[in-house]
């Protein structure tokens, strides 16, 4: 992996490239009455909003700025998170391109009052965009993998890159079929 990218590829100057580790955060809650559902367990919304919050302070911090959500995939709901859990959200860049990122996110859930090792309860993927003052994109600097773990993770993000971007112009191309047939949504 190369810290920078060059003026060539992207008609830029150079950003320098940050590792894995730069921003890379834990975001820590005590689940309470107030996060419940009608089953009495942690309402997935609220863990989605614990998320995207520590996802979003990745971006942020890998990007220099501004970024917000332009999309979540594969939010997996592995255990139910009780009352009086300690939640615990970890967030790390995996892959950047040219003004997007992905972040993945693993939570994790332990008992705020027992000694025993958390469990993972939960992971998503996050796709950010970094926005300048006005809203229109901006580049972020390329992520540098350090472990081999941080490599697999980047391996891994580009293959869901690929398959968001195939899915995408593949329902671009079925709407655009059915409009020229004449059938209207």
């Amino acid at each position: 992996m190369t810290d920078q990218v060059s003026t060539a590829e992207s008609g830029t100057p150079d950003i320098p490239g940050k590792p894995t580790s730069a921003s890379r955060t834990t975001l820590s809650h005590i689940m309470t009455h107030s996060d419940t559902n009608l089953l009495g367990t942690v309402h997935g919304g609220v863990i989605m909003k614990l998320v995207d919050d520590a996802a979003g302070a990745v971006a942020g911090r890998h990007s220099g700025g501004p970024a917000v959500t332009a999309s979540m995939d594969e939010m997996a709901f592995l255990e139910p998170v009780r009352v009086g859990d300690l939640v615990h959200v970890k967030a790390q860049v995996n892959w950047t391109g040219r003004t997007s990122m992905e972040v993945g996110v693993r939570v994790l859930a332990e008992r705020w009052n027992e000694s025993t090792p958390p469990t993972q309860v939960g992971s998503a993927y996050l796709v950010f965009a970094a926005v300048d003052a006005d809203g229109k994109p901006r580049r972020v600097p390329p992520v540098l993998p350090e472990s081999e773990r941080d490599k697999r993770r980047y391996q891994e993000a580009q293959i869901r890159r690929t398959h968001r971007l195939a899915r995408r112009r593949a329902i671009m191309d079925l709407r655009e079929k059915r409009a020229a047939e004449g059938i209207e949504d």
